[in-house]
């Protein structure tokens, strides 16, 4: 009996796992305009356009850049940081995404 209240006590302890956000992007937008998302967690950014996306943020809480990328693919970032990102396409500079990223 201790042993089980011993492992229910670390698993308690233990943070809760990361998970993936898909944003999708269609007709030159994003599918969303804002996201909440946990440190830890990973944005997934899925081309459904006929054309390339080249997603980045330059936010001083986390920046990066994906490159450019076809239809069909995904490209992905994990959030390491607790703050506000401001999310773009580099090639269609109306495609705009706001992620909180909470701890």
């Amino acid at each position: 009996m201790i042993r089980l209240i011993a492992a229910a006590a670390v698993l308690a302890a233990l943070p809760a796992s990361a998970t993936e956000v898909e944003v999708a992007q269609k007709n030159k937008k994003f599918s969303t305009t804002a996201v909440k998302a946990k440190v830890g967690d990973t944005l997934v950014f899925r081309n459904d356009d006929p054309f390339f996306h080249n997603i980045f943020s330059l936010s001083d809480t986390q920046s990066f850049d994906l490159g450019s990328y076809p239809q069909g693919e995904s490209r992905k970032v994990v959030l390491k940081k607790e703050g506000t990102l401001e999310i773009e396409c580099a090639i269609h500079p109306d495609m705009k995404l706001k992620v909180q990223v909470e701890k």
